[in-house]
């Protein structure tokens, strides 16, 4: 079994994925971490180096390919379920179990402000106001995609620790 952890930046896919980890004994892959290994290159610096339609072809190629892998804990990147047959490849993948870690606005907000310079996606915006914008677009497109997940764990007031034990209680 895999288990697929989906949501949008700052939701808590990858604290979660590590959490869970060590609950249930399965390997942690956070597949940008993964791309950036076997590209032996950053994600920014494959974007900026081989474009972004590069990236969305390798992303689809080694999400297919960690798909394979058994009692695994995969974090996603936020846009991945959302660009080309992503979503649809998760769903099919035998043994994956989807998780749609979902955030509200307001807690995005506030736990992705004090990250904004390491997130190049968001480093420009200057106000919460914009902030709070850019999320709600973004979740509102994304929201098809993250809502086709085999299991919704709403994480607004809970801990990571609660979290995990939500996703554990329905799988096993």
């Amino acid at each position: 079994m895999s288990i697929v952890l989906i949501g949008y930046m700052g939701s808590g896919k990858s604290s979660v994925g590590k959490k869970l980890s060590e609950m249930v004994n399965f390997k942690f892959i956070d597949l940008d971490d993964y791309i950036e290994e076997k590209e032996k290159l950053s994600i920014a610096q494959i974007f900026e180096t081989k474009g972004e339609i590069y990236f969305r072809k390798k992303e689809h190629l080694y999400l297919q390919e960690v798909l394979e892998l058994r009692d695994t804990i995969l974090s996603l990147g936020g846009g991945t379920p959302c660009y080309g047959s992503n979503m649809d490849t998760i769903l099919k993948a035998e043994g994956a179990h989807s998780v749609y870690l979902k955030s509200s606005i307001p807690n995005l907000v506030r736990r992705l402000n004090p990250e904004k310079a390491q997130r190049p996606l968001i480093a420009h915006l200057k106000s919460d106001e914009e902030l709070t914008e850019f999320i709600g677009k973004h979740l509102f497109e994304r929201s098809f995609y993250y809502n086709q997940s085999n299991q919704t764990v709403v994480t607004d007031g809970k801990n990571i620790e609660t979290i995990a034990e939500e996703i554990v209680a329905n799988l096993f």
